[in-house]
């Protein structure tokens, strides 16, 4: 059926342009990204926060170099956690990002070793050969995807690019931001319903931005204690394992 074959294909890549046109105007209403900078005690409060949390999660799915490993960033924009992974001991080279916006990756580019492989590509059409990766990482991607089918279809490439036993790390909402009606929180019955074959482990993490900038410049202890409580932590962080066949979860 060569015609309907055809049909699918120019079907899917609408679908992609036109998540990409919308991505752009998305971006292009909210400007320029403001750069995660250390600088500021509040913004410190969370990304130390983050990176921790990640640290962690990479520990306890028994990971203690990263060296060896291949890490792949979908949605990678100026590339702040493609250089935390270096810093934590990745090899520049087997660490790939990919962004739709082109601005972004030049960005990336200028920021990140050049050894590092960051491409202009839609995560729902990867350039990648399947099981590519150890770590596929994506970072308040899938809630920025509204489309149920395009959501379901950048899960699909994460999965295929990672390798059977590898890690898919998921950061992400679990909560609406009002200052940003572009991204809806992912619930976990939702990420379920995207890797349903990979079993998932769970953490809510992140003090509530605002009360981390209000804060976090005047008392990190007391950050910290309001972090300590789980419904002030505005996000999830899910490391799911592909399953090896053969192997039982």
């Amino acid at each position: 059926m060569p015609g309907a074959l055809d049909g699918e294909r120019t079907r899917g890549h609408d679908a992609l342009a036109a998540e990409e046109a919308r991505l752009r105007a998305v971006y292009g209403r909210r400007g320029s990204p403001a750069r995660e900078t250390y600088l500021d005690a509040g913004q410190l409060f969370m990304l130390q926060g983050q990176e921790r949390a990640v640290l962690r999660a990479l520990r306890e799915q028994g990971v203690a170099r990263l060296a060896p490993l291949r890490v792949l960033e979908i949605g990678c924009g100026s590339g702040r956690w493609l250089r935390q992974f270096v810093q934590w001991g990745a090899d520049p080279r087997n660490v790939a990002g990919v962004d739709v916006l082109q601005d972004r990756v030049e960005r990336a580019r200028a920021c990140c070793p050049s050894e590092m492989t960051i491409e202009v590509a839609n995560a729902a059409a990867l350039p990648f050969a399947d099981g590519s990766f150890d770590v596929v990482l994506q970072s308040v991607v899938l809630s920025s995807v509204p489309d149920a089918a395009m959501r379901r279809r950048v899960a699909a490439e994460m999965r295929r690019v990672a390798r059977p036993g590898g890690l898919i790390l998921s950061y992400d909402l679990r909560v609406p931001n009002p200052a940003n009606p572009d991204v809806q929180p992912l619930t976990r019955g939702q990420l379920r319903a995207l890797f349903p074959d990979c079993p998932a482990r769970w953490r809510r993490v992140t003090l509530a931005p605002p009360l981390s900038r209000l804060v976090g410049p005047r008392s990190w202890l007391l950050a910290t204690l309001l972090e300590a409580v789980p419904f002030l932590r505005t996000h999830w962080l899910a490391v799911l394992r592909v399953p090896v066949a053969g192997r039982p979860p």
